[in-house]
């Protein structure tokens, strides 16, 4: 089904594969990195003159709502005057109009008012999800995309995409660049044809599954070529392609064809449309051989993408799968919650509570028709079962009202809703507590459904494709892949209605009005004063996590605190909430510590750090013993966490930032599990410390000394001594930053991204 190569490998006229190490590639050159499509790409985007050291400027923009407001707010704090480029607001994540005490119309208020103030265009809720509207308005062959949400891949449409933090969004509208060393590239070879009821999801699962765990695509660009791109339609490729997230590569590129030709053509602009394929000879740093006619409906159970077995191996294997499940949650969830599987098994089978079809993966045309399709005739029957489906845009919704799809799905018991990523993220259709909920969605991380432990409320998701879903939901709940649907799929011709947008989508076509007001709602605050860098450090380790991946949802919550991510200090209060409950109070008593010692040197205050904080006289005391010249007007005092491998899932900023806010001024990781995360510390200021595996000198409420920290970012130091404050004594070890481009070793010495800009 799926083949991984060992060693990098020519493409040969886009069909013959060649390894590195056989005696057929000893003709070729290395230079032929050269002919991946990435690479054209990557250089024509290139302001630095050095393809190892990329400096990329991006032809658009593109936020959604919980990440727009934060991001113009910190580009306003660094000198904002226009948008360079073309910047789209999409408003898809806070478009339930009150959750939380706050009012999300607030938020897009202030994304119509910045449109018009700063030049951009503004797409109002249920309009379009970010990434269909970038599919059907934005996308051009050989054009690059950065967008704010970690989903922010067009590569079936030809177009290079990228998902980050908000700062790199700020550094475009600044007329900055993001900086990147080459990334590697591996090549997607597909073959074959799809079976009858294997759908998008199912293909993007199979790879996910076989690429996650071992890291094979780990910040690399996956590039799709072969003879099998040409048997998928677009739609089947944009379904693949937009899961290429969960695998975490940098990013991803198709060869283009006749078919997105079409794509564009349907779309009114056929002139963002160019042929891309390799050069004759291509080399790829590694090699993935999909053969498509061998993938089966496919289903990632709880709690991760990669999670991945067929349909057809969890009804073989119940009890086996289900118990695994439960074992993985104990990873997760501790003794905190009873969470059980097991009782979903009735009379041999696998009954679920909830299916949903939903947004950038689940909600395009061909999905929905061909779920609609599966239901005809058929219903979900008026048990526990419920199913909900939300098209990917009101274009799309038009032409399942037209094609009557629509009224195959609500004449099944389906509800069809407005395009909403809620099911994605955790606040739409929460399932009841220990359901198990099926989604074509892109994530089924811990609580992504909704659910919260910390109320002692746990359900799960697993992720499927529309139509095994669709094959459920006429089985009335039991887990039943597409493939035993006996029916015909029809054929469905999609038709583009533009006038849709034309009379909704605010676009100023890049003009500014310096003169419009920004509309400010009461829940949307300025960014905190962040302090420089200090001479010394002395942070405390304030939480320590040792599950193999800690996810952007274990940091700052998705879902519930969506109402809060335009309020730096009221968002911060999730950090961490449903990992450690414990470490907000415990950050704060330590920025407590770092405010009075700041008040002191300002000379507006007379409150001393081991005031605010009596442990330090204890710690204090064990430095000076080593460091007799420490004391509080060289050290900076703040928290940091300890995480195996943190970051995984969101590009949401917040993730480092609400622990920037609460005082955090590092964390130390053995790895971290995506550039975007690492990206978003040294964007807040945060130091990405790397320990080596193994033990670890120090444990949770240790403090950590770290002499000269300001002298070794400043001269790039290889290693930094640190000194772990445990027992009454100094434990010395070695910590490490790895790569950081003299711009990133300015931004952490200035103290975030917004003292970068604002002071020099």
């Amino acid at each position: 089904m799926i083949k991984l190569y060992d060693s990098p490998v020519y493409l040969i006229n886009g069909t013959d594969i060649v390894p590195a190490t056989s005696p057929e590639a000893a003709g070729y050159s290395v230079n032929a990195k050269e002919g991946t499509m990435a690479y054209g790409i990557l250089k024509a985007h290139n302001t630095s003159g050095n393809m190892d050291k990329l400096k990329i400027k991006f032809d658009k923009l593109t936020s959604h709502d919980i990440t727009f407001v934060g991001i113009i707010q910190t580009a306003r704090a660094s000198g904002l005057k226009k948008f360079p480029i073309p910047y789209v607001l999409t408003n898809c994540h806070n478009s339930l109009c009150a959750v939380g005490g706050t009012i999300n119309e607030d938020d897009h208020m202030f994304g119509l008012t910045c449109a018009k103030k700063y030049g951009g265009i503004y797409v109002p809720p249920h309009q379009a999800v970010i990434h269909q509207f970038a599919r059907e308005m934005l996308a051009e062959a050989g054009a690059m995309i950065l967008g704010s949400d970690s989903h922010t891949r067009y590569g079936a449409l030809g177009t290079m995409a990228i998902g980050e933090g908000g700062p790199e969004l700020v550094k475009q509208l600044l007329s900055q660049t993001y900086d990147v060393k080459m990334p590697g590239v591996v090549g997607v070879y597909l073959k074959g044809e799809p079976v009858k009821g294997v759908g998008p999801q199912d293909v993007a699962l199979a790879i996910i599954g076989a690429v996650f765990s071992n890291g094979y695509v780990n910040n690399k660009v996956m590039e799709f070529v072969g003879p099998g791109v040409s048997k998928l339609s677009a739609d089947f490729r944009i379904g693949v392609d937009v899961m290429t997230t969960e695998t975490t590569c940098l990013s991803s590129v198709w060869t283009t064809d006749e078919k997105i030709r079409e794509f564009y053509e349907i779309h009114g602009r056929e002139s963002a449309y160019k042929e891309l394929k390799p050069a004759d000879v291509a080399y790829y740093d590694g090699f993935i051989e999909v053969d498509l006619s061998k993938i089966k409906p496919m289903i990632a159970m709880p709690f991760h993408p990669s999670n991945v077995y067929t349909i057809d191996e969890v009804n073989a294997n119940l009890k086996d799968v289900l118990h695994d499940v439960e074992e993985r949650a104990k990873v997760s969830f501790g003794e905190k919650v009873q969470y059980s599987l097991s009782d979903k098994i009735r009379d041999g089978k696998l009954y679920v509570e909830q299916g949903i079809i939903a947004g950038c993966a689940g909600g395009g045309f061909e999905n929905i028709c061909a779920a609609a399709d599966i239901l005809d005739n058929a219903y979900i029957g008026s048990d526990e079962f419920t199913l909900s489906v939300y098209p990917a845009s009101m274009p799309v919704y038009m032409e399942l009202v037209k094609n009557g799809s629509v009224a195959k799905l609500i004449k099944a018991g389906g509800v069809v809703k407005t395009a909403f990523c809620g099911p994605c993220f955790g606040a739409g259709d929460t399932p009841s507590n220990n359901a198990l909920s099926i989604r074509h969605s892109t994530r089924n991380f811990p609580n992504r459904e909704g659910s919260k432990i910390q109320n002692g409320q746990i359900a799960s998701v697993a992720l499927m494709d529309a139509r095994s879903i669709a094959a459920t939901a006429a089985n009335k709940g039991f887990l039943t892949p597409a493939t035993e649907f006996a029916g015909d799929f029809g054929k469905y011709k999609y038709f583009f209605d533009s006038s849709i947008y034309a009379n909704r989508v605010f676009d100023s076509h890049g003009v500014a009005d310096p003169n419009q007001e920004i509309k400010m709602g009461p829940n949307i605050k300025d960014w905190p004063k962040m302090p420089a860098l200090t001479e010394n450090l002395l942070l405390k380790v304030v939480s320590e996590i040792h599950d193999p991946v800690t996810t952007t949802d274990e940091l700052i919550p998705s879902g519930e605190t969506s109402s809060y991510r335009s309020n730096p200090l009221g968002l911060a209060e999730f950090t961490l909430s449903r990992k450690d409950p414990e470490y907000v109070g415990l950050a704060k008593e330590v920025k407590k510590a770092e405010e009075a010692r700041e008040a002191v040197l300002d000379g507006k205050g007379d409150v001393k750090p081991c005031q605010a904080l009596p442990e330090l006289h204890e710690v204090m005391a064990v430095v000076r013993e080593k460091f007799p010249d420490a004391s509080h007007d060289n050290f900076g005092i703040g928290s940091t966490i300890f995480a195996v491998k943190p970051g995984d899932g969101s590009a949401r900023e917040q993730a480092a930032s609400c622990q920037r806010v609460l005082g955090g001024w590092a964390n130390i990781a053995e790895e971290y599990a995506t550039k975007r995360y690492r990206s978003n510390l040294i964007n807040w200021g945060m130091l990405p410390f790397l320990i080596k595996k193994g033990d670890l000198p120090f444990k949770r409420l240790d403090y950590i000394y770290i002499p000269g920290i300001r002298d070794a970012v400043k001269e790039k130091a290889q290693t930094i001594k640190a000194y772990a404050v445990s027992g009454g004594a100094l434990k010395e070890f070695e910590l490490t930053l790895g790569d950081l481009t003299d711009e990133e070793r300015e931004i952490i010495l200035k103290g975030c991204l917004i003292n970068y800009n604002s002071v020099g």
